[in-house]
């Protein structure tokens, strides 16, 4: 006589089949001690990782971070005070080239007393063209001053060591009377003044336009040494309209608007899945090869670096100037935005036909003009530059964060 057997009863039959030295239970256990142990122990306290636990650290972290700026703020105050004026000019180990290959353009407002941020952005860059020598003696600096009051003091401090534009200088402009322009077309104006002095006064291949407050990566002139002399004289990136250094760490994620990540997501899967399959099965003891397992580790990599962070792992690119990437650029920000010089006079033509807004800075009328005309631009990851500034200067922050 045969009696049927219950749905309950099979699967309870089947789970006392399972043994701790199964392959399901391994990876099982894996899973969560990985993701619900190590790694949140791991990685609370990095700020762009998906286990950082924002609650505990976010206001520390600030406080920290600006007591910290405020400090380099003074270091560098200090650094051009001691350092001999050189008539114009920082006093650089070689000769300015009569035209130069490449100019640093670095806009400048009067924002936050105190952090002296310019002062930290043109002192870097001062000593990494020292550092770099006859390397870089095509490249020049140059300071554009927007700022409309006279009371910029490091844009004056600067003027003895640095040529410097300065936009309102003997002028009468004042934006404030003009109910049609708010800050985000001045922004915008700015900008083209800055770019379009750059062009006029130095003629010179390339315009790197720097923000006042983003401080350049010790590997900057290499990779743009690397990338402009070789990656740029391939097809598709000759004729692209610019070249961003910086995109925010905290959109950086392969769970983003921008799809071109999603190849590079399942490559890590498919490089790391095998690697990580071949140790288990090894250390393991499991014989042959398993399609389940390997495609579980594919799964298991490409989780564990999307909510570790994306921006962490590309740090690895930095190993060499030839490791760094160069993909489609997307609307957000503008820190550090390198033109080609066609490219920038194109630039200065377009910008000239649109109008900036609220929610629609000058960063979003680039990105839009990409598709209107045709033209292309990247984004070099990782960045080249650091973004310091807590305090914007087109809207009031009074409690500065690090997100």
């Amino acid at each position: 006589m045969s009696t049927s057997t219950s749905p309950a009863a099979m699967l309870l039959r089947r789970l006392r089949r399972l043994s701790w030295g199964s392959t399901a239970v391994q990876l099982f256990i894996l899973t969560v001690v990985t993701f619900g142990l190590l790694a949140p122990l791991a990685c609370h306290r990095l700020l762009h990782s998906y286990f950082y636990l924002r609650n505990w650290h976010l206001n520390q972290m600030s406080q920290e971070f600006l007591q910290q700026s405020l400090k380099e703020g003074e270091a560098a105050l200090h650094y051009f005070e001691e350092l001999p004026s050189a008539n114009g000019s920082v006093p650089i180990v070689w000769q300015a080239t009569p035209r130069p290959w490449l100019v640093i353009t670095i806009i400048t407002v009067d924002r936050q007393p105190g952090f002296h941020y310019v002062l930290q952005v043109v002192s870097q860059f001062h000593r990494l063209l020292q550092q770099c020598g006859p390397q870089c003696e095509g490249h020049q600096l140059f300071l554009c001053n927007v700022e409309r009051s006279v009371s910029h003091f490091d844009a004056k401090l600067l003027s003895k060591y640095v040529p410097v534009a300065n936009r309102y200088e003997g002028t009468e402009d004042d934006y404030g009377d003009d109910p049609s322009t708010n800050s985000f077309e001045k922004e915008k104006q700015d900008y083209v003044y800055c770019l379009e002095s750059s062009l006029q006064t130095y003629n010179p291949d390339y315009v790197l336009m720097v923000e006042d407050d983003a401080i350049p990566e010790e590997q900057i002139f290499p990779v743009l040494e690397h990338l402009l002399r070789a990656r740029f004289s391939e097809p598709h990136l000759r004729d692209a309209l610019y070249l961003k250094l910086y995109h925010p760490e905290r959109l950086q994620h392969y769970i983003n608007p921008e799809p071109m990540r999603i190849l590079e997501w399942v490559g890590v899967g498919m490089l790391l899945g095998p690697l990580l399959t071949w140790i288990y099965m090894r250390f393991a003891s499991r014989p042959g090869f398993s399609w389940p397992v390997l495609l579980f580790f594919s799964l298991y990599s490409m989780g564990l670096v999307e909510l570790v962070g994306r921006h962490y792992f590309l740090e690895l690119r930095r190993l060499s100037p030839s490791l760094y990437s160069v993909v489609p650029a997307s609307q957000c920000c503008t820190p550090a935005m390198l033109f080609p010089a066609p490219a920038a006079r194109r630039t200065l033509t377009y910008l000239s036909q649109v109008y900036c807004h609220k929610g629609f800075g000058k960063d979003m009328a680039l990105f839009s003009l990409l598709r209107a005309k045709g033209e292309r631009a990247y984004v070099v990851e990782p960045n080249l530059v650091k973004h310091i500034g807590l305090f914007s200067s087109l809207r009031y922050n009074f409690h500065p964060s690090l997100l």
